[in-house]
């Protein structure tokens, strides 16, 4: 690809930048304060830029929504409140969704009148997740839902929820799920939030006792849950790594001025030969997962989808941020441990996520999880072995056994 903006891109880039120096988010605490801030993006045209204008889109192209997240992350401005909706269950909904579906839900996704949260993951499908054993059962014209679901974003707040159950448990496991509109207001619905080791609770689990689904809230036909199942992960692996590029370069740079000043064996931190070696690696490395972005950016600017290649990016940016953040506590020391109460002069640039400020401390317990949701690191190696590298794919425990 053309690695120089066009006239007209960089016109959007300067637009965008204007525009965030103009409408500053402030502390964003509660609930309905997130919500406001979402909905300043979505009147400037800045939520679902690239779904169709039919269905409020902007229909921007791969470029422009890469430089806007670039854009954002400069000015350090939290993303939308429904980023599960916006990123995942619009996409879906458009593709696979009725009619009727669509003209429901999609305009109250955009201005987040209604949360929406993935409801997959189970205690024992994770990985796994042709594994899970929520049921959902038609009677009388509807589904009764009974089961568990875990690992669940934004469940405390969301109205709706994407719901994956088994409608079918005589046939083989993939082939018995459909995929569902659950109100996560009904009868019969329990949401716990889950307490991170960050002191959070971006995460819940929730219960299904007997709780009772239209059947106009199937998406697609009964059984097809795996395949919607799949463009959903699609959509939530491909991410926007350039913003995640900006983000890293800022946390970078400051750790930089912060060495600047932090003493050590008489002179700043950053005289030290160890910790200059450290800190050129993390420069280094951001640039690769930057030419990375660019790489996935290059195939969408083609009309191309990422396909199972993606799962390196994802592989390589989950790791670098755990192994970065590592690298951070190591030369800051017991400064790094710190959640509150930091020197100014070292402490990392305040922000707020869900009314957690953000900490060097904070940014290394966070960064485990990427290497979790969406794919863990060890399911992204096996789908690189086997759909990229092509690689025979590993035998069963069981069968291994059975040739032995």
């Amino acid at each position: 690809m053309d690695l120089y903006e066009s006239p007209e891109h960089s016109a959007f880039r300067t637009k965008a930048r204007a525009w965030f120096e103009e409408h500053k988010p402030g502390n964003l605490q509660t609930l309905d304060d997130r919500k406001a801030w979402h909905r300043t993006l979505y009147e400037a045209g800045f939520v679902g830029m690239g779904w169709p204008r039919a269905y409020g889109g902007q229909e921007a192209s791969p470029m422009e929504q890469a430089i806007f997240a670039e854009e954002m992350a400069r000015a350090n401005a939290p993303g939308t409140v429904n980023g599960l909706g916006i990123g995942i269950v619009g996409p879906t909904l458009i593709v696979h969704g009725t009619e009727d579906q669509k003209r429901r839900y999609i305009p109250r996704i955009l201005t987040a009148e209604e949360i929406w949260c993935q409801l997959y993951s189970e205690p024992n499908a994770g990985s796994d997740l042709a594994s899970l054993r929520t049921s959902a059962l038609r009677e009388d014209g509807q589904f009764v839902v009974n089961g568990q679901k875990v690992w669940t974003s934004q469940g405390m707040i969301a109205d709706y929820g994407v719901l994956l159950a088994r409608t079918d448990p005589s046939v083989s496991k993939h082939q018995g799920i459909s995929y569902f509109i659950l109100d996560m207001h009904s009868p019969g619905v329990t949401v716990r939030p889950l307490k991170q080791i960050t002191g959070s609770s971006e995460f819940a689990e929730v219960f299904f006792e007997n709780v009772v689904v239209p059947a106009e809230n199937l998406i697609g036909g009964e059984g097809q849950g795996w395949e919607l199942a799949q463009t959903t992960l699609g959509f939530e692996r491909g991410g926007n790594i350039l913003a995640r590029v900006t983000r890293h370069k800022a946390n970078l740079a400051r750790l930089i001025e912060v060495c600047r000043t932090l003493r050590r064996n008489g002179g700043s931190a950053l005289d030290d030969p160890l910790v200059r070696q450290k800190l050129g690696r993390m420069v280094a490395e951001v640039e690769v997962m930057r030419y990375a972005g660019l790489r996935i950016l290059s195939r969408l600017e083609k009309g191309e989808r990422p396909g199972p290649e993606s799962s390196v990016d994802k592989l390589y940016y989950s790791e670098l941020d755990k192994r970065h953040q590592e690298l951070v506590q190591e030369i800051l020391g017991p400064y790094g441990q710190l959640g509150e109460g930091l020197p100014p002069e070292l402490a990392l640039h305040s922000e707020t996520l869900q009314g957690v400020e953000a900490n060097w401390a904070y940014n290394f317990l966070w960064a485990r999880a990427g290497t979790i949701y969406a794919g863990s690191s060890e399911i992204q190696k096996n789908i690189i072995g086997e759909r990229v590298l092509k690689l025979p794919r590993e035998p069963r425990a069981d069968r291994a056994r059975s040739e032995s």
